[in-house]
């Protein structure tokens, strides 16, 4: 309880503007309590295709992988599931009809990788990897990402789902074509993993919001919106309405709320209230899910409206859940 009113206290004292002052946030950080390190591995990703990715973030890690291995490859996993409408060639497509991928990793040495608006690809997270470990960047796009992809020798494909086509000419038929969010579908993976040496790292990946205007990007590769890794103190993701959480910053507020005290409980719940606050004329029903975990093994989740579910991986053991919610 103490420890939560020192929380609250500080943040008190951010939202009195206090904070303003780089000493008074040096103070601020210079107390905050060491974190202790987990080295039991631990898996937490969004949605219920989060309990298969676990699985195969789980067995990266079985075969001699670490927490870089278990975040490309559990969402690897979630990406090769064609039938999937939300995440890799098998989501719903844009409003002319093109499926367009993005998707961010970040490890423990505080490396990160992403692509955005890539078509053609079923893996843009190891094309995001690629970008971590081959160039001096942390982002490529469009075309651009697609020849680094060909450079790399991924294969390119021409798949297309044929329930996403249907559903893109079902709504052509109702909707109107101009620059509008809707909220068919945003229902991103994100991961986050733990090794057996206590490292952290995380991996995001989408086809993004369904009949978005083309060459529209969410929250999912930018990092410090969808994701986000410090290997001292934590990392969280998100998922859901990415116009809405790349305006707050919200991963990287996590991180730094974590940073100042709060448990990754504290940290989830908070960010989403700031979210909510700062997108209060967002009056659709969007969601946003985010997820927390921190150096010591605990982890939190919150949505802004109920229904987020997550997949939690720890100890043997692999369940889904669904998170509390602020509405």
């Amino acid at each position: 309880m103490s420890s939560r009113r020192g929380f609250l206290s500080r943040l008190a004292l951010l939202g009195a503007g206090v904070a303003a002052s780089p000493l008074v946030l040096g103070e601020v950080l210079k107390k905050k309590k060491s974190i202790a390190r987990n080295v039991k591995p631990i898996v937490i990703s969004t949605w219920d295709h989060g309990v298969a990715a676990n699985d195969a973030a789980m067995q990266a890690l079985k075969s001699g992988g670490d927490a870089l291995d278990m975040a490309e490859k559990g969402v690897y996993n979630t990406e090769s599931d064609l039938k999937n409408l939300s995440v890799g060639l098998g989501g719903l497509p844009d409003r002319d009809g093109i499926t367009t991928l993005d998707a961010s990793i970040m490890d423990y040495k505080h490396r990160a990788g992403s692509v955005a608006c890539v078509s053609g690809y079923a893996h843009p997270i190891s094309i995001a990897r690629g970008v971590l470990e081959k160039t001096p960047h942390a982002m490529l796009v469009g075309e651009g990402a697609e020849q680094f992809a060909a450079s790399l020798k991924f294969e390119k494909s021409s798949y297309t789902n044929p329930e996403a086509q249907k559903a893109w000419k079902e709504w052509l038929k109702t909707s109107e074509y101009k620059p509008i969010i809707n909220i068919e579908n945003h229902d991103t993976i994100g991961l986050l993993a733990q090794d057996s040496k206590g490292q952290l790292a995380g991996a995001c990946t989408t086809s993004g919001l369904a009949f978005k205007m083309h060459g529209r990007v969410g929250d999912s590769p930018i990092i410090g919106a969808g994701l986000y890794v410090d290997n001292e103190i934590g990392a969280a993701t998100c998922t859901g309405l990415g116009e809405t959480v790349i305006r707050s910053c919200t991963s990287f507020l996590v991180v730094e709320l974590m940073r100042q005290g709060a448990s990754p409980q504290e940290a989830c719940e908070e960010a989403i209230k700031r979210l909510y606050a700062n997108n209060s004329f967002m009056t659709d029903e969007y969601q946003v899910g985010v997820l927390a975990l921190r150096a010591d093994g605990e982890f939190g989740a919150f949505g802004l409206r109920k229904g987020f579910t997550y997949a939690i991986c720890q100890n043997g053991q692999n369940e889904l859940r669904e998170a509390k919610s602020l509405i």
